[in-house]
């Protein structure tokens, strides 16, 4: 098989680093928003491609963004602390 040999690889959709910002934006929030509906009920070979874009366009975004702002509470740390901070607090009556 030569360098140029595609056969048996799939690629649907534009190369994700040929996309502007707003493209890529916009295909991360379409192939998210299937996420769902393909996992439950697309086909091994549709979960397969789902699969492949979406760490295409995912890492096309990192490479981009590799200072992107991270929120504490999406952390092992924030999470831990969250943890911590629920089972501190009872609950009240009734909940």
């Amino acid at each position: 098989m030569n360098a140029h040999d595609e056969r048996g690889t799939t690629m649907t959709g534009v190369d994700p680093n040929r996309l502007d910002d707003q493209q890529l934006m916009k295909e991360l929030e379409t192939i998210h928003r299937t996420r769902h509906d393909t996992l439950l009920y697309g086909s091994n070979d549709a979960l397969r491609a789902h699969n492949e874009r979406m760490a295409q366009l995912e890492g096309e975004y990192l490479r981009r963004n590799p200072r992107r702002p991270v929120a504490p509470g999406r952390t092992r740390e924030g999470a831990r602390e969250r943890t911590a901070s629920d089972s501190a607090t009872p609950a009240a009556p009734g909940t």
